[in-house]
């Protein structure tokens, strides 16, 4: 693996209280100001532009990555992000199975939750989840990972984003291949229509129990201990404590399993406003009129209209979307973060090849996250929640390609 470039600036933390929270000041009513732009062509938007905020803020803050989650798990034996995954996998599931009890009371009549990131469950699920799970390890991020990098200042990070955008396009053009092989003649496996609600969210919640322990196991077989930060200085008297504080919120990392679970619950909170979390059906949008802007359109897409979560997206309709501005916020949420703690700093690569391996590495994804339908995000992290059983293919199929790409990273010299 190769680090980061030369970088400009100070170093992290290092920057005086006043001047980080000047910037942070800027970077805020600049947030504001969008959200009034936005809200005014339409009165949602601003709202989920202020949904990717508080995603970008908490990702950056707790360098939350679902690559480094499956990757480390592999390359160093540690699973610290995982477990913050299956917090945030589990406070969502409580919150998800809530919502959609109240939509769909009595689901033993056929129906699914609206929104809910429920997709037919065939071998492109498990295909996709292998490949976006070797792609994400080879370019040092998943899509959501790209996407917090990228207001962090990391050049790689958004060469791997036009990888994802270049794979979603190249998924376009075979996804009528993959209809007819596998997506349009697989079934809907929803859990809670297998016995009730308390019987999914209870078969959920115990597979993320068990999965807590798998990790525990794993760790303790490799034999290393990630040590633990010192805690904190509390400060002495109002201005000492006010800015340890405000150094503990905005300066010092979050612990993983802090950002896991303000990640479940701002989904839960999502859902209830709208949908579920995902970002590559937006970006779907945008590869798919980039390719008919080039005269290269795929045509008519099988199906998509039936399909939820993140499926391909080739709508013409208004460029001011929900999910546009949830994605534009994750950035300057996370950008934001970035300046508070001093941390922003235009990051390239040492190596001319990262590039090409971000690039290589985004391409996957994105084929992966078409036939996946999501990402880590939509195909993961709103899929098991929804007790949809293609989450937890996808996931298993995501391990799988994680180990595939750190075998390849490893022999990268």
């Amino acid at each position: 693996m190769t680090g980061p470039g030369p970088v400009t600036g100070p170093g992290p933390g290092q920057m005086d209280l006043p001047r980080m929270l000047a910037r942070g000041a800027s970077a805020l009513v600049l947030a504001i100001a969008v959200a009034t732009l936005t809200s005014r062509a339409d009165p949602r938007a601003g709202l989920f532009w202020l949904f990717g905020l508080g995603f970008g803020f908490v990702l950056q803050r707790s360098r939350f990555c679902f690559a480094s989650a499956f990757r480390d798990l592999f390359l160093f034996g540690h699973g610290r992000v995982m477990r913050g995954i299956l917090g945030g996998l589990a406070i969502a599931t409580v919150g998800f199975t809530v919502l959609m009890a109240r939509m769909v009371p009595d689901p033993g009549l056929g129906a699914v939750a609206p929104e809910a990131h429920v997709i037919p469950l065939g071998i492109h699920v498990a295909v996709g989840g292998l490949l976006f799970g070797t792609g994400m390890v080879l370019a040092g991020g998943c899509v959501s990972g790209s996407m917090y990098r990228i207001g962090e200042g990391y050049v790689a990070s958004a060469v791997a984003l036009a990888g994802i955008v270049a794979g979603l396009g190249l998924g376009a053009h075979s996804w009528n291949f993959w209809w007819r092989a596998s997506i349009g003649r697989s079934p809907l496996l929803w859990l809670p229509r297998f016995g009730g609600y308390g019987v999914a969210v209870a078969v959920t919640l115990a597979l993320l129990a068990a999965g807590y322990l798998l990790i525990t196991w794993w760790e303790s077989r490799q034999g290393y201990v990630l040590p633990e930060p010192p805690p904190p200085s509390v400060g002495q008297g109002f201005y000492g404590r006010l800015e340890a504080t405000l150094r503990a919120l905005l300066v010092r990392g979050w612990s993983p399993l802090v950002g896991g679970a303000a990640l479940g619950t701002l989904n839960v909170f999502l859902y209830t406003a709208h949908m579920p979390w995902g970002v590559t059906g937006e970006i779907s949008r945008w590869a798919i009129g980039l390719l008919n802007a080039a005269g290269w359109s795929p045509g008519p897409l099988k199906g998509t209209e039936e399909l939820a979560a993140c499926a391909l997206s080739a709508s013409a309709g208004p460029w001011l979307t929900h999910t546009l501005t949830l994605n534009l916020g994750m950035v300057a949420g996370s950008f934001a973060a970035a300046l508070l703690a001093g941390e922003f700093r235009v990051r390239r690569p040492k190596e001319r090849r990262r590039y090409l391996q971000a690039l290589g590495g985004g391409v996957l994804m994105g084929y992966g996250a078409t036939l996946a339908m999501g990402c880590t995000l939509g195909a993961f992290f709103s899929a098991v929640p929804s007790l949809a059983l293609n989450g937890w293919v996808f996931g298993l199929a995501l391990a799988a390609g994680a180990w595939v790409g750190v075998q390849v990273i490893r022999r990268i010299p």
